[in-house]
């Protein structure tokens, strides 16, 4: 990175910098023995200087040697940098963010010859002021800006300055580089980063910091400890956020997101609220419930505000018993196979409740919805949770027969396993759409907009949507497939965790697990393997979890089934050796016998969702 600064000293146009330094910075690992010989060219050149400065004080020679050292740093970031395309990519895309907008290199600035016309126009100025005679300068010979000079700088005319800690950058060339998009990136233009990457926890790795330290230009007036003050005065979005269960597992943690050890899934058919998987896109909302109004505004109704009193007394109170599952459930293994973009889940971003409320359909008809309206097809739902940075409001939106049918449950609801909603689960209200993917189900419920069209929300149109293992970032287009709304077919095995040891001498292994699928369709059988799938036998399907049907049902089954299966070891080999390791295997098949894939390859899509292939577990076998 120093020398990728040296070129830009001895005046190499700024704009060449954006794709060296991502080279240099984010694929330091990939290119290491070319770094190794960049290195060891730097260093023999240094021996070089120093060898002629001390036998000859030549200042040439040192010019020469710096030149080419630098020369020689450049040279390696562009013959092993990757291509505009890949380095988009390789700067890391947020997950379950917008992918990086489209990077169209700039091309040089042409030189003109002196007394041109073209020569005589002013330009917009690079850096720092060029009159700094008077200004002051830090230890490295940087200059210092106040934050009233940063401030002045937040548009391309006048160069893109932002300030992280007491460092000041100019980030002009950057920002269309930028991955979560221009408009989040600009909105720190002229001021500090801190407050906007506290949003989200990618920016806080080295590999950011070195992107970021080839545009420093100077010091901020007070150095790390004014910094550090300012930073501390900005609000954090997370400092209010709620205690969470020691035993989730962490996924993320700004925002917070956390899975169900597969242990405790398998251990009931209700999943005590304690426990039940955290989903958050964004910061957690503080709702009032006290003042809280829902609005239904919208195509073919008649506005209605509605308190949380007014819902429980004025409509009749339903339970529905309903898994909900987020769609990038066991993603953590399509990433085996190829690296996808989001939260590494493994099988515990599910989880099954008895939720309390009133119907959607009760509400939409008191507002006046008609069914047959040619105007309403979605209805979309707002949240009060909201993106600090840019304003974005989380939105989802079902089909209008989703909502209005009498026989898909979807609730408004404001119970959980009989206690109110907690502050992560959408407290005072949420949505419930059971047999849909949980982005749909909206917490901290705002606002019913029935529509002709689905909700614009980014996590409506540009995520949880699937796509042929051949789509990549650079090729995918998504208006091409449609929202999620009902996953497939999907089982797992909880219990015996990923090595657990299981001994010879038992005889015999117990296997627990869970089977779902979407659309109310229920489990009719699930198959378990202890060789890997040569050999099955059909699991044995326990008690439907309470108001929920028996399994098989073909309607209504909103809730998962809980499954178990008792199976004998094999047999050690005559020699006396036995396979060292046991390959399990689940698979389920639902009321429509919809089956699942054996192999994860042919489903992989880029935000890894959806994943639902023969869960495989590895167990070590020991005598």
């Amino acid at each position: 990175m120093v020398r990728l600064q040296g070129v830009a000293r001895l005046g190499h146009p700024r704009w060449m910098l954006p794709a060296a330094s991502a080279a240099l910075g984010d694929r330091t690992a990939q290119i290491g023995m070319y770094g190794s010989i960049c290195i060891a060219s730097d260093r023999t050149l240094q021996t070089f200087a120093t060898t002629s400065t001390s036998s000859s004080g030549s200042s040439t020679q040192r010019s020469i040697a710096r030149f080419l050292g630098a020369g020689a740093a450049l040279l390696a970031a562009v013959l092993f940098s990757p291509a505009p395309a890949t380095a988009k990519k390789e700067i890391a895309v947020l997950p379950g963010s917008k992918p990086p907008a489209p990077f169209t290199p700039k091309s040089a600035v042409p030189v003109e010859k002196p007394g041109s016309a073209a020569a005589e126009k002013p330009s917009a100025p690079i850096g720092p002021p060029a009159s700094e005679s008077n200004r002051q300068r830090d230890e490295q010979g940087r200059p210092i800006f106040t934050r009233e000079e940063v401030a002045k700088h937040k548009t391309p005319q006048n160069r893109i300055w932002v300030t992280y800690k007491e460092g000041v950058y100019d980030i002009t060339e950057f920002v269309e580089m930028h991955p979560g998009g221009l408009s989040k990136i600009m909105l720190a233009a002229g001021g500090g980063v801190e407050p906007f990457w506290s949003l989200y926890q990618q920016h806080r790795k080295p590999e950011v910091l070195q992107i970021l330290e080839p545009y420093r230009i100077g010091t901020l007036e007070g150095g790390a400890a004014a910094a550090a003050l300012a930073s501390a005065t900005d609000s954090d979005p997370y400092a209010s956020d709620p205690a969470r269960h020691p035993a989730l597992i962490a996924r993320s943690e700004r925002p917070y997101n956390g899975e169900t050890p597969g242990t405790l899934l398998a251990a009931s058919p209700i999943t005590p609220n304690e426990i039940f998987f955290v989903r958050n896109h964004l910061p957690v909302p503080h709702v009032d419930a006290a003042s809280y109004k829902l609005k239904v505004e919208g195509e073919g109704t008649r506005s209605l505000e509605l308190s949380l009193d007014e819902l429980k007394s004025r409509f009749r109170k339903h339970t529905v018993t309903a898994t909900i599952q987020c769609s990038g459930n066991r993603r953590s293994e399509m990433s085996r196979i190829k690296t996808v973009k989001g939260l590494a889940w493994d099988q515990g971003a599910i989880g099954t409740a008895v939720w309390g409320g009133v119907r959607l359909r009760d509400v939409l008809k008191a507002a006046g919805l008609s069914e047959d309206d040619p105007l309403v097809r979605h209805i979309q739902f707002e949240g009060y949770d909201k993106d600090p940075a840019s304003g974005e409001i989380y939105g989802a939106s079902v089909p209008l027969h989703k909502a209005l049918s009498l026989h898909d449950d979807v609730l408004l609801a404001y119970e959980m396993n009989g206690q109110p909603l907690s502050a992560d689960h959408g407290a005072p209200l949420r949505v419930i759409v059971p047999g849909v993917t949980g982005a749909r189900s909206v917490k901290w419920l705002r606002r019913i907009i029935p529509s002709a069209s689905e909700s614009s929300s980014h996590w409506q149109q540009r995520d949880y949507k699937a796509f042929s293992p051949n789509v990549d970032w650079d090729s995918v287009e998504w208006t091409s497939a449609p929202a999620l709304q009902e996953p497939p077919v999907t089982s797992t095995i909880c219990e015996p965790a990923p090595g657990t040891p299981v001994s010879v001498s038992d005889g015999e292994i117990t296997l627990r697990g869970y089977a779902w699928s979407g659309g109310g369709r229920g489990i009719i059988r699930v198959d378990v393997s202890t060789d890997g799938g040569t050999t099955w036998t059909a699991a044995k399907l326990l008690p439907p979890p309470q108001g929920a049907p028996p399994p098989g049902s073909y309607t209504g089954a909103w809730a998962w089934t809980l499954w178990e299966a008792t199976l004998p070891l094999p047999k050690p080999a005559a020699e006396g050796n036995g396979p060292a390791t046991l390959q399990l295997v689940c698979k389920a098949v639902d009321s429509s016998y919809n089956n699942q894939p054996d192999t994860i390859s042919p489903i992989w899509n880029l935000r890894g969702i959806v994943n639902n292939a023969w869960h495989r577990v590895s167990v070590p076998l020991e005598p």
